[in-house]
C-alpha cells in the first residue's frame, strides 16, 4: 500500500506539472481565465461524475459532507486562481516551483495544530526543498524576482496546503471519486459565479480550444486530483506534499523545452535540491515503518 501511495503521489505531481502546456496558449490568446478555469473544473466534474454513474455509486451526501466539500472546492479554486495570476508576474517554471512552498506549510500545520511528529530526516528534507526554491529565486549575486508574483503564488501554495490537510483530517466517509467529483463541482461553481458577476461570455470560440479544455481537465485535474486523494489515504499528508516537489520539476522541463525558458545553473541546482528533499522524505517514512 505504501509503494502504491508513493507511485500515486508521483503521478499526481507529474500530471499537475503539465499545466503550463495548456494554460500558456490560452493566456496568449487573451481568453478569460475565469471561463478557462470554469470549463477545466466543470469538464473534470462531468468526467468523474460519468464514472460514478458507470460504477453505480450514489451521489448522496449529508449537510456536513457538503460543507466540507464546498470548503475543499473553494480552497482548490483559490489555489488555481492565484497560481495563474502568478504566471503574469513570474515564468511558469519559477511560479510552479515557488508553489512548492506548500509542503512546508502542510508540515507546519500538521506539526502545530495536529501535533504530528517531524523526524530529523523530514526536517532536513523540508529545508533542502525550501533551499531549492530559494536558489531558483536567485540570479547572479542577489534576488531577481517579482515579489508581488512571489506573494501571489505563496497564497496559491497556502490554499493548496489547506486542501491537502482538510482531505487528510476531515474523516470524510466518501470514496476518492466522490470526493474529487464534489471538489471539482464546487470549484467550477466558484468560477461560474465569478464569470456571471463579471458578465463574461461562456462561448467557446473554436473546436481547438474545446479539445484543449477537455485534455486540460483530464490530465491536470482528474488524474492529478484522484491520485492525490488516494495517495493521501495511503501515506498521509506530509509525504504526499513533499512528493509534490516533482510538480515544479516537470513544469520547469515543460517551460524550457516548449516555451524556451532559459535553463540556468540556478534552475539545475534548485531542481536537484528539491529531488534530494523528496528522496530523503521517502527514506525517512520507510524508516518509521520499519521501527513501528
Amino acid at each position: 500500500m505504501k509503494l502504491k501511495g508513493y507511485l500515486l503521489g508521483v503521478l499526481s505531481a507529474v500530471s499537475y506539472g503539465l499545466i503550463p502546456i495548456f494554460i500558456l496558449p490560452i493566456k496568449q490568446a487573451h481568453f478569460s481565465m475565469d471561463i478557462t478555469l470554469f470549463y477545466r473544473f466543470f469538464f473534470s466534474a462531468l468526467m468523474v461524475g460519468g464514472y460514478l454513474i458507470y460504477s453505480k455509486q450514489k451521489f448522496r451526501i449529508n449537510k456536513k459532507e457538503a460543507l466540507i466539500l464546498a470548503i475543499l472546492g473553494v480552497c482548490y479554486a483559490l489555489s488555481s486562481e492565484f497560481l495563474f495570476i502568478g504566471y503574469d508576474f513570474l515564468t511558469p517554471g519559477i511560479a510552479s516551483t515557488v508553489l512548492f512552498i506548500y509542503p512546508v506549510i502542510v508540515a507546519l500545520i500538521m506539526f502545530f495544530f495536529y501535533k504530528e511528529r517531524l523526524t530529523k530526516l523530514s526536517v532536513v528534507s523540508l529545508f533542502l526543498a525550501f533551499a531549492g526554491v530559494i536558489v531558483l529565486c536567485l540570479k547572479g549575486n542577489g534576488f531577481e524576482i517579482n515579489f508581488k508574483g512571489l506573494g501571489i503564488v505563496m497564497l496559491s501554495s497556502l490554499f493548496y496546503a489547506l486542501y491537502i490537510v482538510i482531505v487528510n483530517k476531515s474523516n470524510l466517509k466518501v470514496s476518492g471519486f466522490k470526493l474529487t467529483f464534489y471538489s471539482m463541482l464546487f470549484t467550477s461553481l466558484f468560477f461560474m459565479t465569478k464569470s456571471v458577476i463579471g458578465h463574461q461570455s461562456f462561448a467557446i470560440p473554436s473546436t481547438t480550444i474545446f479539445v484543449n479544455f477537455l485534455i486540460f481537465a483530464f490530465l491536470t485535474t482528474v488524474i492529478s486530483s484522484l491520485c492525490l486523494v488516494y495517495a493521501i489515504k495511503y501515506i498521509g499528508s506530509t509525504p504526499v506534499a513533499i512528493l509534490g516537489a516533482l510538480e515544479p520539476v516537470v513544469a520547469v522541463m515543460v517551460s524550457v523545452l516548449m516555451f524556451h525558458e532559459q535553463f540556468t545553473t540556478n534552475l539545475l541546482i534548485g531542481i536537484t535540491l528539491i529531488l534530494l528533499g523528496v528522496t530523503l522524505n521517502v527514506i525517512s517514512d520507510r524508516k518509521n515503518i520499519t521501527h513501528a
